[in-house]
């Protein structure tokens, strides 16, 4: 028999990011983070895998099952914190230093309900406009370290 992979939130990366793992948008946006993050500040684990599954098990009011989410899991700080859609998305931007993204951080003045608007329209049809990959993303020699399964 099987046994599940549990987490402790100290365990696991300060800051890790869940994406949806065959999204084109996804993809392109976590090459994005990963060319911008200068210090290496985020780690990143498909939606579709262990990592993942691990996580929505053990937190399941916490992690949403919607695939067309983003989840930040955030244990940088005293509280452990986990944020999904653009909340998850504009909190990463915030800290890319020396990065033009992390401009986008200003959006979290805008209610979450207008930000969240956006995120699902654009969630809503990311598939028909950047595609789908048959395969989860395959990470380099050179960004291995920086993935869980």
């Amino acid at each position: 028999m099987a046994t599940a992979t549990r987490f402790s939130l100290a365990t696991l990366p300060d800051r890790l990011v869940l994406f949806d793992g065959v999204c084109g948008l996804c993809n392109n946006w976590v090459d994005r983070v990963l060319r911008e993050d200068k210090r290496g500040l985020f780690y990143f684990a498909p939606l579709q895998g262990s990592t993942a599954a691990a996580l929505r098990d053990q937190f399941p009011e916490l992690i949403p099952d919607e695939i067309s989410t983003v989840v930040l899991v955030d244990t940088s700080g005293l509280n452990p914190r986990i944020w999904v859609r653009s909340e998850a998305v504009l909190r990463i931007c915030g800290n890319l230093i020396d990065s033009p993204l992390r401009r986008l951080s200003l959006l979290l003045a805008f209610p979450r309900i207008l930000r969240d608007g956006v995120y699902r329209l654009i969630a809503a049809s990311r598939y028909r406009i950047w595609g789908k990959r048959d395969t989860c993303r395959v990470p380099t020699a050179a960004e291995r370290a920086r993935f869980l399964p």
